[in-house]
């Protein structure tokens, strides 16, 4: 049996809670929270055997194995790099960390400790994403030519006010970093790692320090271009969030309500039937945004665990969808590219 604690009872909290519960081998031991309004219900509702308001008291029981790092965003380096420290294992919520430069240590910490961590990058899992994945490592597409991420979701003021830490420039706290991470995750993995980044953000709608519209076109490493749309202002409801990649010899189009649907499929042009049978195949769609990614990573954070072997998603890629955003965040203030080869030239590295 692995034993988890979550560190922070907020909104994604009950995810991870979901998750743990449905997983085999996986027991909540313990939960964290500053606020006992919210610390004590949430031990309750979902069965942890302990319920603390001090994090190093987590982290100094013997009996546990993992903790979930669901806090704030700007928490998340500092809290996981002292689990790490304890030995613990630490499966953080994204952002990994607000710099490049704290993705670094954390990296560092887990090699250093010899533990196990991993970024929730759980879309990942999802279906549409792993059929496509499939056929990109076949060589289906070919060379690879354009792709895009595109976010339309709705946060309005009503989310925001549900934490003072939310749209918060300490927080890094926009529609980019906290909704659009995922999306752009998923197109880094499947595009290929990037060269440059030139970026512009907005806030529109609402009443926050942060972007609640970005926009960025990236250069990859292998000359295809990505082009990132994102927003939270979109009225009156989510519109979904997609991934569109063509290449030289394949089109795949995913929509869904967070890249989880297959929508067009073409890798030849008699491919109606072969994208007929792609697109009726599939699952249904799960109602929640976070789909249903959260139990897969938690039972392949266990296998790695116990065969001391890597997590599917790795730290590295939770740095990648970072250094992206926060190159955008750079462009955007500076009018010019982010080159990302070259980093430790602007101000990526310290936040």
């Amino acid at each position: 049996m692995v034993n988890f604690a979550i560190a922070g009872c907020g909104r994604v909290a009950a995810v991870h809670a979901e998750a743990i519960q449905k997983a085999q081998g996986a027991k909540l031991l313990a939960v964290c929270d500053t606020s006992e309004e919210r610390l004590y219900p949430f031990a309750q509702k979902y069965g942890a055997e302990s319920a603390f308001t001090d994090f190093t008291a987590i982290i100094n029981d013997p009996d546990l194995d993992v903790v979930n790092i669901c806090t704030p965003n700007a928490l998340h380096a500092e809290m996981a790099i002292k689990a790490m420290e304890k030995g613990k294992h630490v499966m953080i919520e994204k952002p990994m960390a607000l710099s490049v430069s704290d993705a670094d240590r954390i990296i560092e910490t887990a090699k250093r400790h010899h533990v196990k961590a991993t970024v929730v990058h759980q879309n990942r899992f999802n279906e549409a994403v792993q059929t496509t994945r499939k056929a990109l490592e076949q060589g289906k597409f070919g060379k690879m030519a354009y792709g895009t991420a595109n976010i339309r979701w709705r946060r309005g003021q009503e989310y925001y006010n549900q934490d003072p830490w939310r749209g918060t420039a300490a927080m890094k706290d926009g529609v980019l970093m906290n909704q659009c991470i995922h999306t752009i995750d998923l197109l880094i993995w499947l595009m290929g790692p990037v060269k440059s980044v030139m970026g512009k953000t907005a806030t529109r709608t609402v009443d926050i320090e942060m972007e609640d519209v970005g926009a960025a076109i990236l250069e990859f490493q292998n000359g295809s271009i990505g082009v990132v749309e994102g927003t939270g202002a979109i009225y009156p409801a989510d519109l979904g969030a997609s991934l569109n990649l063509f290449g030289e010899s394949g089109t795949v189009c995913i929509g869904g309500n967070a890249a989880n649907q297959i929508e067009k499929w073409r890798f030849s042009t008699s491919f109606h039937e072969e994208e007929a049978k792609i697109v009726s195949d599939q699952s249904n769609l799960p109602d929640s945004v976070y789909g249903e990614g959260h139990k897969t990573i938690v039972t392949d954070f266990i296998q790695a665990i116990e065969t001391d072997s890597a997590p599917y998603v790795s730290l590295e890629a939770g740095r990648a969808a970072i250094q992206v955003i926060l190159a955008i965040y750079e462009s955007s203030k500076t009018g010019k590219a982010v080159d990302l080869q070259e980093t430790k030239k602007n101000t990526l590295l310290s936040g």
